[in-house]
């Protein structure tokens, strides 16, 4: 039989049904590989073999996630949001990465727990659901860690109960208008709050380990849109709200710089970093509303330099 040859490789669990693991209900009947040549179906335009960016110890997530030895972090490669202004563009729009085994894996997850890693943390894992969940049929050794954008279906979380112990999700918008301009999301706060009560439901109140590094838990991330303090403000009034204290942990980012769309030109209103006076201001917002337990993040941190090289570190398997 003619035609292009490709490597054997080790089947996943593939579904002949429609993909639907996503708010985005796309129905796309999604490959297990991909040839590097031909576009892919669906919004993610993903293959169902998992494709990694990058694997390492991660020191910049919160101090009770990153704890002193770091957090295990694997970038999956593509996204089922893709916002505009995307820090991880390179990986998450232009899908740089490396296809890989559910075996190999699973010995990426080993590898950094051998390193030190307080935890396995799963960086936009959403489309790569039925992959993370094969490669999670053995209980690791440390939490594992759901980092999501917060779009998510409630039905594809219910699959993972048992197998994360710590949700990190965004809760990137409470204005549906923003979500649908930035992030093409149609209903996305509701989306997302209904899938943060599915996670607690799941999790149940945070909990820290004699050294402060977390356990089990929900921390919900938001990250602050120069223009837009008025949404982070119903963000920062919507967690106060629902949860009690000692529920979930709460981290407000600052760390916004022009990235992915908006350097192209798109969406001039974001095309800079927050002032001075809106850093201030939102300080004082989350401060008065008494929320307690969380983070606020420095505003230092809104450097490039903080955003991780995606050259394919750790994906390979080392050399014997």
């Amino acid at each position: 039989m003619g035609g292009r040859r490709f490597p054997a490789q080790q089947p996943i669990l593939i579904s002949m049904t429609c993909c639907r693991d996503c708010p985005r209900n796309c129905g796309a009947l999604r490959p297990d590989s991909s040839d590097g040549l031909s576009p892919l179906p669906g919004f993610c335009a993903s293959p169902l073999r998992p494709r990694i960016a990058r694997a390492g110890l991660h020191f910049w997530e919160e101090p009770v996630i990153s704890g002193n030895r770091g957090s295990g972090t694997v970038f999956f490669s593509g996204c089922n949001l893709r916002c505009a202004f995307c820090q991880n563009y390179e990986i998450s729009a232009l899908h740089h990465g490396t296809e890989i085994s559910i075996e190999r894996l699973k010995e990426i997850y080993r590898e950094l727990i051998a390193r030190g890693a307080h935890n396995i943390n799963l960086v936009t894992p959403t489309h790569y659901l039925r992959a993370i969940l094969a490669s999670l049929d053995e209980k690791l050794p440390v939490p594992v860690v759901y980092n999501s954008n917060g779009y998510e279906n409630v039905e594809s979380l219910r699959l993972l109960d048992g197998k994360i112990q710590i949700y990190l999700p965004d809760l990137k918008y409470a204005d549906n208008t923003l979500a649908l301009r930035y992030s093409n999301a149609p209903h996305y706060f509701e989306t997302a709050t209904r899938a943060i009560d599915e996670m607690f439901r799941q999790i149940g109140p945070y909990r820290l380990d004699e050294n402060g590094i977390l356990q089990r838990g929900v921390v919900i991330r938001h990250l602050v849109l120069p223009g837009h303090l008025a949404d982070s403000a119903k963000i920062i009034d919507y967690v106060k709200n629902r949860f009690r204290s000692g529920d979930v942990l709460f981290s407000l980012m600052r760390q916004y710089l022009p990235c992915g769309k908006i350097l192209q030109g798109e969406f001039p209103e974001l095309n800079r970093k927050l002032s001075y006076r809106e850093i201030q201001r939102i300080e004082k917002i989350l401060f008065s509303s008494g929320i307690e337990d969380g983070f606020l993040q420095d505003g230092s941190a809104a450097r490039s330099e903080f955003i991780p090289a995606f050259d394919g570190t750790g994906v390979s398997s080392p050399k014997k």
